[in-house]
């Protein structure tokens, strides 16, 4: 993809290969991530935007933060900082919401919303890693009203 693709946003929802394999059935599911993410980063660095706010180039990774995994949340911040450095545009999602097998009693400890204090956790360790571009958008609740009333 090298010379093709200019904006890269890729996910990186594990770091331990434990969880990887509960949850996703696939145990070299860290690796992979971080090769792949470490190959766009390569290719494009990090996300530059145009004046007018447009991305133009480079990478954004998304991670979504779950319930009871701030320790992986912390690993995957760490790896970012340290190997694609502290300019890397990070999306730290909050919107986890359990479904399918997760709510027939087989992953009850991820059977949950992540709560408002795990997630300012998770912007807290970016910060203490060194991260300093945190995708902070949150959407206008006043905005979400009219849409829902529409």
């Amino acid at each position: 993809m090298d010379g093709l693709v200019d904006i890269y946003m890729p996910d990186f929802k594990y770091w331990s290969r434990e969880r990887s394999k509960t949850y996703m059935q696939a145990e070299n599911y860290p690796e992979a991530a971080r090769a792949a993410i470490k190959a766009m980063h390569d290719q494009v660095g990090p996300l530059v935007f145009d004046d007018d706010g447009l991305a133009q180039r480079g990478v954004l990774v998304r991670h979504l933060v779950m319930p009871g995994g701030l320790d992986e949340t912390r690993e995957i911040l760490q790896w970012i900082a340290t190997e694609l450095g502290a300019d890397t545009y990070v999306n730290l999602m909050d919107q986890y919401f359990p479904a399918g097998k997760v709510t027939s009693g087989r992953f009850s400890e991820i059977n949950r919303r992540l709560t408002s204090a795990e997630y300012r956790e998770a912007v807290t360790i970016a910060r203490d890693v060194g991260l300093r571009r945190l995708d902070a958008r949150r959407p206008d609740p006043r905005l979400l009203a009219r849409l829902t009333l529409s």
